[in-house]
């Protein structure tokens, strides 16, 4: 049975060992949203800053690369939505692709290199269509070559003294950076690089013999842990650069990427309950699951370095520093009422300690729908409008379960429900759905979601390659709530998010507020299990990883795409992200807006255009009067101003002054989260912006009773915590 799912901008699209921290960033620009991939629950896809060592060998080809390659090109040409042919453009952005994600700063190969790989680069085609992956090999061969020459390089500049006032600049952006042509342009290039990392480390109040410590470890731990990709990860590498070259949504799952995907959409796995990140050679704690194992012991705490691994009470310590994160992760998961054993240097401590911990089932609550009743504004009788927020980060249904034919399976759908029916209960005004950052996920499950608000009629209008429309509907009679509605969305808002908001807002059923518009993502992606789909006869099919690729276009009831332009917001916040370049139309090869026939629909009366030019113009008033939101207006001026700044002056007095700037910001966003941290993350985060959302949402009550709205003065609405079902 083949699955449907939406993955937006989620952690399964991130397959390409590219660090965060690769990425310069400028020192006086805003603090963007970071959102880490977390594979499964015991980890982070997240590879330290590039780096250079000269330890282990390379991967060697897997028994399976010509099978999973030839399934992979197959399953391209025959079932994608562009129904495009491998062929020599496809192999040119292939090319790019692949060196691009091995080395996006052109830190590491020469243009020699580059130009010896670039007389094979119209042969790819070629190559895969007798499933030879040599080219991978031949290439990573040559960049684990080069990563191990710049250890002469490195040591002897992190050991010289290096010149701070003098005016020189490194290049931050990736599309202007060029390969090195010799090798005083490798060093050259590499000076600058420790040179920002220095002023970096100088900066964060880091000793400079420290600073230097910490840099070498940095590097040479990147070098060990490109030395330690194994065959599955190079080919997710190798064959995920051709899925994106005919659209970014496509991509190939090794089976463990495969494994953590499925983790993600079922919510629950069997271990400890921490969430894992690569931190400078050691395995760092990021976060700790709420009533998990390792939360109920109380020993393991965030910032915790892990070192060693040890199975049962009495098992070999096996060293985990240095060790590729994806393995860290296979030695801390097993099987619930097993234990294992963690060697931790304690945050802020320098000797280790070992803690035993049983590993146990684990509930990914913080990833499940979550709901709480709060209280805004006044009414007319003096009372305080109740309002229900749903706190929704994805649309998750676990699969396996649901093919089995349970009966109680996991899903944001039920999860909902069970929220508006204690709303309900409770008598709340208002349901607000709030969509921000969710990213999307289960297609089945953003229609029936979207039936708990309409009756029935069209949610979704889906067309497939042979440019076929087929209409999807809420088919269940009535609604669970059918009192006033609004969804809250930004930017990070897609796929599935924008099916829902989309429907919402065609209706006329709810008031969609937030950025200017969602991200834009309308394609929709089938997970094909590459051992399921060879092997179909096998009652127990080989893992061989997946291909998540896209295969259709969905559309609104009205017939408009959110393709590219996403769903624009019925009454619009100032915010930073919708000046970020972070929308499906700053992808590289999306897909083309276009629309469809309108289907067959009723619309209410509970939105109307005057309503909005009210709500609208009101929100403005206040926006402009509100303190926080005229400091947003500034920074995000400053963000305007710098954000197409080719590079960064390495001038320590210019590095300063930047950094200094951009920090205070900075400061003041980590102050608000460690506001609103707990012990688990907030189904509300209060801040000026959900607090304008909340006023507007309470005038749009207003307008919806009849009753006169309230001044334009701030409003003295307060939080009361009354209800989280879950």
């Amino acid at each position: 049975m083949l699955f449907c799912i939406l993955e937006g901008v989620s952690c399964v699209d991130c397959h390409l060992p590219v660090a965060d921290s690769n990425v310069l960033t400028h020192p006086g620009s805003l603090p963007i949203l970071r959102k880490l991939s977390f594979v499964g629950l015991m980890g982070i896809v997240f590879l330290p800053a590039l780096g250079f060592g000269n330890e282990g060998g390379s991967p060697t080809p897997g028994p399976n690369d010509r099978q999973i390659t030839l399934a992979v090109k197959s399953y391209l040409e025959r079932e994608h939505f562009l129904r495009k042919p491998i062929d020599d453009e496809i192999a040119a952005r292939w090319f790019d692709t692949f060196l691009g994600a091995l080395d996006p700063l052109k830190i590491y190969f020469l243009k020699s290199d580059v130009d010896s790989f670039a007389k094979r680069k119209s042969s790819l085609d070629d190559l895969v269509r007798r499933g030879d992956v040599s080219f991978a090999y031949e290439v990573y061969d040559r960049f684990l070559e080069r990563v191990d020459q710049r250890i002469p390089i490195v040591e002897e500049l992190l050991k010289s003294k290096l010149d701070f006032n003098e005016k020189e600049s490194i290049v931050i952006d990736r599309d202007i950076a060029v390969w090195a042509k010799t090798q005083d342009e490798v060093r050259d290039k590499w000076k600058k690089r420790i040179k920002y990392d220095l002023l970096v480390q100088k900066m964060e109040k880091v000793s400079p013999e420290e600073a230097r410590k910490k840099l070498l470890r940095r590097y040479t731990s990147f070098a060990k842990r490109m030395h330690q990709m194994n065959a599955d990860e190079l080919l997710e590498t190798y064959l995920s650069s051709l899925t994106s070259s005919l659209d970014p949504h496509t991509s190939f799952m090794s089976p463990g990427t495969l494994e953590n995907f499925e983790i993600t959409m079922r919510l629950q796995l069997d271990g400890i309950g921490a969430s894992l990140k690569g931190e400078d050679g050691y395995t760092t704690v990021a976060e700790l699951v709420p009533g998990g194992a390792a939360d109920k012991d109380g020993r393991l705490k965030k910032k915790d370095r892990i070192v060693g691994v040890g199975q049962d009470r009495e098992g070999e310590m096996i060293d985990v520093v240095d060790m590729n994160l994806n393995d860290v992760v296979k030695l801390i998961r097993g099987k619930r009422g097993t234990v294992v054993r963690l060697k931790v240097v304690p945050v802020s401590q320098t000797v280790p300690k070992v803690y035993d911990i049983v590993r146990a089932k684990i509930e990914l609550q913080d990833s499940a729908a979550r709901g709480e009743i709060i209280e805004e504004g006044i009414k007319a009788d003096g009372s305080p409008w109740r309002i229900g927020v749903i706190n929704l980060p994805s649309f998750y249904m676990d699969m396996a379960a649901a093919r089995q034919g349970q009966a109680d399976y996991k899903s944001s759908t039920r999860d909902c429900r069970k929220l508006l029916e204690g709303f309900r209960d409770q008598g709340v005004d208002c349901v607000a759905l709030d969509l921000r950052n969710n990213g999307g996920g289960s297609l089945p499950e953003s229609i029936s979601l979207t039936g708990l608000f309409i009756d029935t009629g069209p949610v979704v209008q889906i067309k497939d390659a042979d440019q076929r429309v087929q209409q999807y509907d809420d088919l269940e009679p009535g609604v669970v709530w059918d009192g006033p509605l609004v969804v809250l969305v930004n930017k990070f808002s897609a796929s599935a998010s924008e099916i829902v908001a989309g429907a919402i807002q065609d209706y006329r059923r709810g008031l969609v507020i937030g950025d200017s518009a969602t991200h834009g993502k309308g394609t929709v992606q089938s997970l094909l299990d590459l051992g399921r789909q060879l092997f179909q006869r096998l009652p127990n099919a080989p893992s061989l990883g997946a291909l998540k690729i896209t295969m259709q276009q969905f559309y609104r009831p009205s017939g408009l795409s959110t393709q590219m332009k996403g769903v624009k917001s019925d009454v619009k916040l100032p915010s930073i992200t919708d000046h970020l370049p972070v929308g499906e139309s700053d992808l590289d090869n999306a897909i083309p807006f276009d629309r469809v026939d309108t289907a067959d629909f009723l619309a209410t009366n509970n939105v109307n255009e005057s309503m909005l030019e009210t709500l609208q113009q009101r929100s403005s008033v206040r926006v402009a009067d509100d303190e926080e939101f005229q400091e947003l207006a500034t920074d995000i001026a400053r963000y305007e101003e710098r954000k197409n700044e080719k590079t960064l002056s390495l001038l320590e007095s210019d590095f300063v002054k930047e950094w200094n700037e951009g920090k205070a910001a900075e400061k003041e966003e980590e102050k608000k989260q460690e506001e609103n941290a707990g012990p688990r993350r907030p189904v509300v985060r209060r801040d000026f912006y959900f607090a304008e959302a909340m006023r507007v949402t309470t005038d749009y009550l207003s307008v919806l009773s009849g009753a006169a709205m309230p001044s334009l003065a701030k409003s003295e609405g307060k939080t009361v915590v009354q209800s989280d079902s879950r």
